[in-house]
């Protein structure tokens, strides 16, 4: 199973947002801090605010803030909003399987336990837990930070 890239840049998005809770954060600092896509990032925190992950704020002093404290906001539950789509095989969808062996076979079980206990792991886990390193996660956005004011 891989993690789209839609997933893994919406926890990355909340974990600078719990990094920065004393205010709120662009969409271009964010963007920057991970060198990804505003256009891409731009996509996945309206998702966000819809999911009520975080909340966005229009206008000058506006931005992107955490929408509930961090232990609230478990990593399962942004993993299931994010992804919508966990159907590791073709006999998982509803309808649509053309898999010739999909009534006796043991595969789709086996794969579906895996799935359960992947996603168990996952929600005990919350955003805090994923902001333990907050020091070292400042020095390396810092870091990056001040290289990129050098290349302007």
């Amino acid at each position: 199973m891989k993690m789209t890239r839609y997933s893994d840049y919406s926890l990355r998005t909340l974990i600078y947002l719990g990094l920065h809770r004393d205010r709120r954060c662009t969409i271009r600092e964010i963007a920057g801090a991970y060198g990804i896509s505003e256009n891409h990032l731009m996509k996945l925190v309206h998702q966000l605010g819809r999911e009520g992950f975080v909340r966005t704020t229009r206008g000058k002093k506006g931005g992107i803030e955490l929408a509930m404290p961090a232990r609230e906001i478990g990593v399962g539950a942004v993993l299931r909003a994010m992804e919508g789509n966990f159907h590791l095989v073709e006999c998982f969808k509803e309808g649509g399987n053309t898999c010739p062996i999909a009534g006796p076979c043991v595969l789709s079980g086996v794969l579906d336990e895996a799935l359960q206990a992947f996603m168990e792991v996952l929600d005990r886990h919350t955003l805090e837990d994923l902001l333990v390193p907050s020091h070292a996660l400042g020095r390396i956005f810092a870091a990056r930070q001040e290289a990129s004011l050098r290349l302007q």
